[in-house]
């Protein structure tokens, strides 16, 4: 029950962290810039200018927008086509992710055996980990050209400075929702790369102890045995010690009778 608890909450947070960074693709405003709107102007005009993966564009204060989609694919930036690729390769990777995971869940009835299902799940979960480790690495390239133009000391003429957007955010939000998800689905099947070895431990050393062959042999007859004992009966030099004894019972009054006779 836990395990299948623990599967169906990375479940849940690995698809809703593909949900953000699918919605983050169709988003606008991954980097914002603002120019006038000064005070004390008797005229106070504001633009806006942003840009996403597709197109640039441009908001004036009548909240008319004049957009200029991204030409061909080899005449766009080479930091846009990374970011692109990035995201496309995740996005695929969680694909594959998503339907290994949910053929490997121990809830569904899909996938054969528990060891085949398990197998499913650790693939599921290497998917999900690299491709959430290739849409941190889209985001991150973008932040970095952002900050880069931001934060730089000599600007271009004419060049904007932007801000990060909300995209942004959510998308990296979405990338570590998907890696928690990829650890706990990886916390339930890790015995499947390191499974659990057992040791037999013998107590009593090498020996060991075995139980009476006949109803009259002791407990430890199998362990111990004294010299001259062969099959639990004792076998000594000439006569039983038994039939040694009933002669001397019935020699004794003989012997007795003889010497009160002779007194």
């Amino acid at each position: 029950m836990r395990k299948r608890l623990v599967q169906v909450f990375g479940f849940l947070a690995s698809s809703l962290g593909w949900l953000f960074v699918l919605v983050t693709m169709a988003m606008d405003f991954w980097r914002i810039s603002q120019i006038g709107g000064q005070g004390g102007s008797w005229i106070i005009k504001v633009a806006w200018y942003w840009s996403n993966l597709w197109k640039d564009c441009y908001t004036d204060s009548t909240a008319v927008t004049n957009c200029r989609d991204y030409p061909v694919l080899w005449s766009v930036a080479a930091y846009v086509q990374g970011v692109r690729g990035l995201l496309m390769c995740g996005l695929t990777l969680g694909f594959f992710g998503v339907v290994c995971c949910f053929a490997g869940m121990e809830c569904t009835y899909i996938g054969g055996a528990t060891k085949t299902k398990d197998k499913f799940l650790l693939a599921g979960s290497v998917f999900h980990f690299v491709g959430g480790v290739s849409d941190i690495a889209g985001y991150c390239l973008y932040i970095n050209r952002v900050a880069r133009n931001a934060f730089t000391l000599n600007l271009q003429p004419g060049a904007l400075r932007y801000d990060l957007g909300n995209p942004i955010f959510l998308g990296l939000v979405g990338s570590f929702l998907i890696l928690f998800g990829a650890i706990l689905y990886a916390i339930t099947v890790f015995r499947v790369v390191w499974p659990k070895r057992t040791e037999n431990v013998n107590v009593y050393g090498t020996r060991t102890y075995m139980a009476p062959g006949t109803r009259g042999r002791s407990l430890y007859t199998g362990y111990y045995r004294p010299s001259g004992v062969q099959g639990g009966t004792y076998y000594g030099q000439g006569r039983s010690y038994s039939s040694r004894v009933s002669n001397l019972s019935r020699t004794t009054p003989e012997r007795l009778s003889q010497r009160d006779a002779f007194v």
